[in-house]
């Protein structure tokens, strides 16, 4: 739950980028405050039911280092993210795509090909199917499914 919640953070951190060039570690710190506010079932505190172990302060430091390591990675592959996305979606560029679809999967191709260790395609594609299903349309899980299976093929 809590490397969702990173998820999560990195994702509405891609947005802000896109969107207004905002520097990575201010777009992050704006998302964190952003989805602590809006989100508050899904808070830092709620992911220390699983991480016990972790203080609210270092739960807190744990997202937003993670959700760094996730933005950044993004921001530094973006050619090779995004030329993995175009030989992968059928019909599809990534300029067309929905902004959140396009960084949903831009996360979970880092995680699969450009993060040390690999994230199992198996469970980047369930976190970002499953983070469509909270932040994009009707019709993106499918979507994004559909993409990150036919890369985890390849």
């Amino acid at each position: 739950m809590i490397r969702r919640l990173a998820r999560e953070v990195a994702l509405q951190a891609l947005f802000q980028i896109d969107f207004t060039g905002n520097e990575v570690e201010q777009a992050v710190d704006a998302a964190l405050d952003e989805h602590e506010e809006l989100h508050p079932e899904a808070a830092v505190d709620k992911a220390l039911d699983q991480h016990k172990e972790l203080g609210a302060a270092s739960a807190r430091n744990y997202v937003k280092k993670y959700s760094m390591v996730l933005v950044n990675g993004v921001v530094e592959n973006k050619e090779a993210i995004d030329a993995t996305l175009n030989s992968c979606a059928t019909d599809w560029t990534v300029e067309r795509m929905p902004a959140t679809d396009r960084n949903i999967l831009r996360v979970a191709v880092f995680e699969m090909r450009h993060e040390k260790p690999a994230l199992a395609a198996g469970v980047a594609i369930n976190e970002a199917v499953e983070i469509a299903k909270a932040y994009g349309t009707e019709e993106s899980p499918r979507f994004i499914n559909g993409v990150l299976g036919k890369l985890a093929r390849k």
